[in-house]
């Protein structure tokens, strides 16, 4: 071959290969650039792609397999951004890199996973000042593993970084129906009144106030079938047959607080593992001689209100959601006209009938009853004092988890700036009730019947005049909110309310202050 043709053939040979170099890099920047178009596109949503246009109602009537995907987002963990892919079974994450020759083997190799099964919390994640103990800047969700190592069973945090509220509520309530024993409201009390309970010593909740409720009320609509008792008449209800353990979980865990002092799920696990029992007082609710539900506490007016107008919000994110339902409450409060009937109790000659009476003729039908006609703005009644960390002594200061009474806290018609004053009095620990528009009882039966002569609903207008003097206070479907445990109930008429000593067993001692330090409501 001559010098020549070798020339020609070697340059030949070098634009060929430029030719192809110049094309791969084309290439290669083409997928790049689609590649940061897509991740670019994807961080600028402000919620993660769902896998069909209508998740949440998807998921309720779909039963998805173990590899489909249900939510798909983009968050950082450790120091690298990565795509993240949640399935009923596990969390899978893939770090986000330009494509190159290799790149579906250093995918594959690089891919992490945790199983659901092993995961046994979650939780939104957010940066606090010193002392805060609500709110703070949101950092993203965390996941809690436990990881086994020998045989020990050892705790591992799984950081999931995002700073979208809307993304991380989606992928948090996702992960939560996931990981739930309860899939719905209402799935508690379907079990606990068809399971069988022979076999066990207790039951145990962990859950917020909602949770609690209706389990509480699960296991003594339970006792209540076992003994034969009709619950659609006035009745004398029996006890429960296995103790309730509780262990807390949501965001207020008044019951909880009550019980143990503290809001700490290792204290409540410990009561559980050794047995401690506390006997708590219940409350029944009926309207027109029918059982509506047991529970703990009750609010009507101002904190129904409150909590129906969040249930019309529940799309919102639910820090978010409870503080716009309270400022917009406040902002458009008025009293609702009723009458209130009640029947005091007189302390230890109570318990003593109480004792005599539990498997008889009822407490509640002896005294004569009471009665009050106005205008109010909050009425509560509780049967335990409701610790919480906003109330060091409790929402209802006056009563104790197993004395045989209800505290009824009425307040009346008074102006904003003096009711917001009163909410902000709960904080303190002395004089929450110092006001001459509240009137404090301690009952054993209580009557609530609202006049209703019109409506004034809860999302007024800023050019509608409401009269706060007359208009009362009455859901579209002609009902009125009440607050019971944290959860909504709609009652038609007049709610007759009586406390039953002693009706259940809880893990757990009596405690009358909490233990953890106050903090101040950002919202009033």
């Amino acid at each position: 071959m001559s010098w020549t043709r070798g020339r020609r053939i070697r340059k030949s040979c070098a634009r060929r290969n430029r030719c192809l170099l110049a094309g791969r890099e084309s290439e290669s920047r083409q997928k790049k650039k689609k590649t940061k178009q897509q991740q670019n596109a994807t961080l600028s949503v402000s919620a993660p792609q769902l896998c069909a246009d209508d998740a949440d109602k998807e998921r309720k009537e779909k039963k998805y397999r173990p590899d489909e995907p249900i939510v798909r987002g983009i968050f950082q963990i450790g120091k690298k951004s990565h795509n993240v892919v949640l399935t009923a079974t596990r969390v899978t994450w893939t770090p986000i890199q330009p494509e190159t020759p290799t790149a579906d083997h250093d995918v594959k190799r690089q891919e992490e996973y945790v199983e659901l099964k092993d995961v046994f919390a979650v939780k939104v994640k957010r940066r606090r000042s010193a002392g805060q103990q609500t709110g703070g800047t949101l950092l993203g969700i965390t996941l809690f593993q436990c990881k086994k190592k020998g045989l020990k069973l050892k705790e591992h945090a799984i950081h999931l970084n995002n700073l979208s509220e809307d993304h991380c509520e989606i992928w948090f309530k996702s992960l939560k129906e996931i990981l739930s024993v309860t899939k719905r409201k209402g799935h508690a009390l379907s079990i606990l009144k068809d399971c069988s309970l022979e076999e066990h010593d207790g039951v145990v909740c962990v859950g917020g106030d909602g949770s609690v409720a209706e389990v509480a009320h699960g296991l003594l609509l339970r006792a209540q079938m076992d003994a034969g008792r009709d619950t659609d008449s006035i009745f004398t209800p029996v006890q429960a047959a296995l103790p309730l353990g509780i262990i807390p979980a949501g965001s207020t865990n008044v019951v909880a607080c009550s019980v143990h002092g503290i809001r700490r799920g290792m204290t409540a696990a410990l009561h559980i593992i050794m047995g401690h029992h506390q006997p708590v007082d219940v409350c029944s609710f009926s309207s027109m001689g029918r059982l509506l539900r047991f529970g703990f506490s009750a609010m009507f007016g101002f904190g129904g209100r409150t909590l129906a107008l969040a249930e019309r919000h529940r799309w919102m994110p639910p820090s978010q959601r409870r503080e716009f339902a309270l400022i917009k409450t406040l902002a458009n409060l008025k009293p609702e006209d009723c009458e209130l009937s009640f029947i005091t109790s007189h302390g230890a000659e109570d318990q003593i009938k109480a004792e005599r009476s539990r498997d008889g003729e009822d407490i509640c039908e002896h005294g004569s009853w009471q009665t009050r006609q106005g205008l109010y703005l909050n009425i509560s009644i509780m049967a335990i004092p409701c610790l919480c960390s906003t109330a060091p002594r409790g929402l209802a200061p006056n009563t104790r988890l197993n004395n045989g009474s209800m505290a009824l806290i009425a307040v009346g018609n008074t102006s904003r700036s003096e009711f917001i004053k009163h909410l902000k009095r709960y904080n303190s620990t002395t004089n929450q009730f110092g006001f001459s528009f509240i009137e404090t009882q301690t009952v054993k039966a209580v009557k609530l019947r609202p006049h209703s002569q019109g409506r004034c609903a809860d999302d007024v207008s800023e050019n509608e005049e409401c009269n706060t003097k007359t208009m009362p206070i009455i859901s579209s479907e002609g009902t009125y909110p009440w607050n019971i445990d944290a959860d909504l109930l709609e009652v038609p008429s007049e709610l007759l309310i009586r406390v039953h000593p002693q009706l259940l067993t809880l893990f757990g001692a009596d405690m009358e202050e909490a233990e953890e330090a106050p903090v101040k409501c950002s919202c009033i």
